[in-house]
């Protein structure tokens, strides 16, 4: 009998018919023997729509300002899905309970609409499962040590349930979605796309933090942290399938790499529109300066990509990074407010129609020339590289958002990833 989580995404809970389905799932491996502890998400859109009524209320600076609030709000989304949930399973004849995060606990620290889970009280859920219990946990969510609701911002739900596998030491946990898989890059933008069987741990935190939508970067880290087995499979393949069949679904991510890891240069092109570029032009060459402009950001819990300190000219220099395009007001806004006066630079311009194109592949470890060959190709199309960023496993450009699509189809036919793995 194995301990295994369940994590289901807003499109596998979307409607009853869906919730239905995915507690006959449920029902299914834990008839099997299983202990299961499930984790969904609110139903599609119901985050969307409760935020977007607090948007009409209060229009403007909404995370700062009403963080408690709106973290109280949209926590509500995940409650009502795991009810239903449960409801649905005890109609079939299956016992189950649901919890919100704060029953459990899940504690969190108090970054509100980014709260980072501190630790997880796993002793209620134990209990449950060893008395034959179904156990579901709202996904998202969590409470700080003031008693306060807090959420782990967007795609937390992959967060909770990596956090509740590892807290529990799951055997494995399945995360189920709308696509059957990790593929070589987005399906819709090329449809030659493939379906990888596995793929390792660094290559999946690198093409989450790159743009894949697959899976939420700070559930993979989480997963690489506490060496939890993933794995991503499809919500919509029929509830009935055989279990054992369907325990061999999807992608496995894995954490060893071995001969039957499909070894290619490069496994994956990840892309990400959501990306904004800021530039701190005429900055004083001197020690300090990234820290007095990245020290800002970082303090006002705003992530950073991509940087580039350029060349000094006549002791000044121009300093650019790159932030998720919902940051980019409020990084702005920051930098002009705080930052600039005390800097002596002469101004900070920016661009939100950007966005980053990588390359993936523990196969670069071993081979030279790949970076190359990505200037090359997107050179070939006309293509101009804004800004570079580089690791042991893939290269990442900024490039003129327009241009996106038919970078990553270059690129995906460029590295063979349309061809079959032998």
């Amino acid at each position: 009998m194995a301990l295994i989580v369940h994590k289901y995404g807003g499109t596998s809970m979307g409607s009853t018919d869906r919730i239905r389905n995915v507690a006959k799932r449920v029902a299914k491996w834990a008839r099997a023997g299983h202990q299961l502890v499930v984790v969904p998400s609110a139903m599609s859109g119901e985050t969307n729509r409760l935020l977007g009524l607090a948007k009409e209320l209060a229009p403007s600076k909404q995370d700062e300002a009403y963080g408690r609030e709106l973290d109280m709000l949209a926590a509500t989304g995940e409650q009502a899905s795991s009810a239903l949930l449960a409801i649905a399973l005890q109609a079939e004849g299956m016992e189950s309970v649901s919890y919100a995060g704060w029953q459990v606990p899940i504690r969190t620290n108090s970054a509100y609409t980014k709260a980072r889970i501190e630790s997880i009280d796993d002793q209620r859920v134990r209990a449950d499962l060893n008395a034959g219990k179904v156990v579901i946990v709202t996904g998202f969510q969590g409470i700080d040590d003031q008693g306060h609701i807090t959420t782990l911002g967007r795609g937390g739900s992959d967060t909770s349930a990596v956090a509740v596998a590892a807290a529990m030491k799951a055997d494995e946990c399945l995360i189920y979605t709308d696509v059957d898989g990790v593929y070589t890059t987005d399906p819709r933008v090329v449809p030659e796309a493939r379906r990888l069987k596995t793929v390792s741990f660094e290559e999946m935190l690198e093409m989450a933090s790159m743009g894949s939508k697959v899976l939420q970067i700070r559930s993979v880290e989480f997963a690489g942290k506490y060496k939890v087995p993933l794995r991503v499979l499809s919500s919509f393949t029929p509830w009935d399938i055989d279990i054992v069949e369907e325990a061999k679904s999807g992608t496995l991510i894995t954490f060893e790499e071995d001969e039957k890891m499909e070894q290619a240069i490069v496994s994956g092109i990840a892309f990400n529109r959501d990306e904004a570029k800021i530039s701190v032009m005429g900055v004083p060459d001197k020690p300090g300066i990234a820290y007095q402009i990245l020290g800002a950001v970082a303090d006002a819990n705003i992530e950073v990509d991509v940087i580039i300190q350029n060349l000094s000219k006549d002791g000044k220099t121009d300093f650019s990074f790159t932030v998720n395009r919902g940051d980019y007001a409020k990084t702005v806004d920051l930098l002009k407010d705080k930052v600039l006066p005390t800097l002596g630079a002469a101004e900070v311009v920016g661009d939100t129609k950007i966005c980053k194109v990588s390359i993936v592949g523990i196969g670069m470890r071993s081979h030279v020339g790949v970076a190359s060959r990505m200037f090359r190709v997107l050179s070939e199309e006309g293509i101009n590289i804004q800004m570079i960023s580089t690791s042991e496993i893939k290269t990442s450009v900024v490039i003129d958002e327009k241009y996106m699509e038919l970078a990553v189809r270059a690129l995906h036919k460029a590295f063979d990833l349309d061809q079959p793995v032998g």
